[in-house]
């Protein structure tokens, strides 16, 4: 069995698609299907199922998989020894993430990764929950750190930690002493996440259990720029608690003592699971222990591990 031919089979089994897997190999698509049926003959076993939008390892394809996975970790690391340098990721690690991971655990999780793969590159995108769950699937990132899980065929999740939320705003604008009920906020202006986002839809359902609306509500794609809003006086927010912990502490904003809280928030990482790739695996526990760290060193309370 040919080494391309193995590696072949493993990136398509990670990007399920023949031209991602052509371009991420610097072949043809041609080519990339007569590596498969070549793997496929000797074996005589159908390896993947595929056509009319379905990917799926057949059960032979799956042991093949851990096999060739297997196999191809070990040539690295004999390669590595023989020329004295540690294994290094050729392609970039590409991460997804959500503002409030970015803003509070995601440097000391690319420190650590930096230090645990020397040399290896990463690529950060901040965005919302939707697209990089869309991204996730359509192989433009290795790993996810949203609100929501990417529930698909070969992919995995779990949650490194859970974030409070608070209604917070300015001192200008709100009274730190006063107790608001849902009516109360529904009368102040409200700035949310963008519509149909998870945050966005936690807002509708905790003024609808009141039979309330808010009046005045805008939303915003950007945690910096709801936090300045904020600030500013602009309205009162739902927020994690520790992505505002200096502005907090500062007095530039006040969290709001409300007779209902908001419900938490689970930040939720996706990633593909159809390989086992050692980079990925070391992410995922990676993640795991750097989100534990950073909830046991912040103000009890405002984020946990389950």
């Amino acid at each position: 069995m040919r080494t391309i031919d193995m590696r072949t089979f493993v990136v398509l089994t990670r990007t399920r698609n023949f031209r991602r897997a052509a371009e991420e190999l610097n072949t043809t698509q041609p080519a990339v299907s007569s590596r498969l049926a070549a793997i496929e003959r000797e074996y005589g076993r159908r390896l993947i199922e595929r056509g009319d939008g379905v990917f799926r390892l057949t059960d032979a394809g799956e042991l093949v998989l851990k096999g060739f996975e297997t196999a191809l970790d070990e040539l690295d690391k004999v390669s590595a020894q023989l020329s004295g340098s540690p294994v290094v990721r050729a392609a970039p690690l590409r991460l997804g993430a959500i503002d409030t991971v970015a803003a509070t655990w995601m440097p000391d999780l690319i420190d650590r990764l930096h230090a645990q793969f020397p040399g290896v590159q990463i690529e950060l995108t901040v965005d919302g929950t939707a697209p990089l769950l869309a991204g996730l699937k359509n192989d433009r990132f290795d790993v996810a750190f949203a609100i929501q899980s990417l529930v698909d065929e070969g992919f995995r999740s779990f949650s490194p930690c859970t974030l409070q939320m608070i209604w917070a705003g300015s001192p200008r604008l709100i009274d730190p002493g006063h107790r608001y009920t849902p009516g109360d906020l529904a009368r102040l202006p409200i700035i949310s996440f963008p519509k149909a986002s998870p945050p966005f839809l936690m807002i509708a359902p905790y003024f609808h259990d009141e039979k309330l609306l808010a009046a005045n509500l805008t939303s915003c794609n950007s945690l910096y720029a709801i936090v300045n809003l904020l600030i500013d006086g602009f309205g009162v927010a739902a927020l994690p608690a520790v992505t505002i912990r200096r502005e907090l502490k500062t007095g530039k904003l006040c969290a709001l003592n409300v007779t209902k809280h908001f419900p938490a928030m689970p930040v939720i990482a996706s990633y593909q699971g159809l390989t086992q790739q050692d980079t990925i695996r070391a992410v995922v526990e990676t993640s795991r222990t750097v989100a534990a760290d950073f909830c046991a060193k912040v103000e009890p309370g405002t984020a946990w591990v389950e």
